[in-house]
């Protein structure tokens, strides 16, 4: 059913036997196996051993995770994070501790599933706004009478590329008297100084409320965490239901990891700017052979094709030509909507992406793509 990667994540990978360029991951910095994270993870697997044996909120909160929340809050600006095992915990997790029945949430269409399913434990009320449409959210929050109202987006939309309108909905949700929340799992490390987020792009730094997140894209590891004020982030410590009734927290070895890659970042954006120079090395030459893109902004590239047997042929011709990017269809995305995803890495170098772009070329003429 899936095909098998051999050895570590990077811009080449052995999968199902062979080498082929990987167009799929979301090892944005190509953090996932450099040296130096992978050396702080094999000296805290010697220090702490493999698993963490509780809940944190037990006896299973090691020296490594009080340190990585530190850095988190650092990293992003906040009075403190909560790292929880992975980012859709962080959403199950901490939506339900902002909102619940008898307040109001507002939630963008294309809202990432853990968000759409941590509204669901919420027993708020929800009103979808169309994507990105600003005018709806007024309409909505100026007809809401609840005393507690939360705007929920994603930071860049995870199919599209597209960086929400964040300064547009912190105005308005200031407005009528709303919190604003922001998932920025394909932003961080990606956007702002030093990739700090999509928060730090639009220099909105103390009018969110809470971000949540995830250390297995950019940052290399896996996790996921929240980031806000202290009194919320001790709330969440002791309420959210993903966080407190786990027995299984972010590893300390995965919290090592983390904690060096944020380290690394604070103290050098050279992977960021690589990550951008190949994402525009790759955009243009794409759109110069007459590919749709869709309204990408970031490393994220949608290449829109429509018909789901489309995108998987395409998917599979490109594998028989060395290069590997998933087809993306329903229900991930609407009918009608497939594409591929080509996900760019600070671990690409140009060649392999002029090997790419070729073998897009060459699949997408036999298939009259364009």
């Amino acid at each position: 059913m899936f095909k098998t990667i051999t050895g570590p994540q990077g811009g080449r990978v052995v999968l199902d036997g062979r080498e082929v360029i990987n167009m799929a991951s979301n090892n944005y910095l190509g953090l996932a196996n450099h040296p130096e994270v992978v050396k702080a993870a094999q000296e805290a697997l010697a220090e702490y051993g493999l698993g963490a044996g509780a809940a944190r909120g037990i006896i299973g909160n090691f020296k490594v995770h009080d340190e990585l929340e530190a850095e988190l809050a650092k990293f992003k600006g906040t009075e403190a994070s909560c790292v929880f095992n992975s980012g859709y915990t962080a959403n199950v997790g901490t939506i339900p501790v902002l909102a619940g029945k008898g307040d109001d949430i507002f939630s963008d269409e294309l809202n990432h599933g853990s968000i759409i399913d941590g509204i669901r434990l919420s027993h708020a009320s929800v009103h979808v706004y169309p994507h990105n449409d600003m005018e709806k959210l007024e309409q909505d929050l100026a007809a809401s009478e609840a005393d507690n109202k939360l705007v929920i987006t994603d930071g860049v939309f995870s199919m599209d590329g597209e960086i929400a309108k964040v300064p547009e909905i912190v105005e308005i949700a200031e407005k009528y008297g709303a919190k604003v929340m922001v998932d920025d799992a394909h932003g961080d490390g990606v956007l702002g100084d030093h990739g700090r987020g999509t928060i730090d792009h639009f220099g909105l730094q103390g009018r969110i409320y809470v971000e949540t997140g995830s250390l297995s894209k950019g940052f290399g590891s896996s996790g996921g965490f929240a980031a806000g004020p202290a009194d919320l982030m001790e709330k969440v410590m002791t309420k959210a239901r993903s966080f407190i009734l786990s027995a299984t927290p972010i590893q300390p070895v995965l919290a090592a990891g983390a904690l060096k890659a944020l380290q690394m970042l604070g103290e050098s954006d050279e992977l960021v700017k690589k990550l951008w120079h190949n994402r525009d090395y790759f955009f243009n030459r794409a759109s110069e052979l007459g590919f749709d893109l869709g309204k990408t902004e970031t490393p994220v590239i949608p290449v829109l094709v429509g018909g789901e047997e489309t995108a998987q042929e395409l998917s599979d011709r490109l594998f028989e030509k060395g290069v590997f990017a998933q087809a993306i269809k329903f229900p991930l995305v609407a009918r009608g909507n497939a594409r591929l995803r080509v996900m760019i890495s600070a671990d690409h170098e140009e060649k392999d992406l002029d090997i790419v772009l070729d073998a897009l070329e060459e699949a997408g003429r036999e298939l009259n793509l364009i």
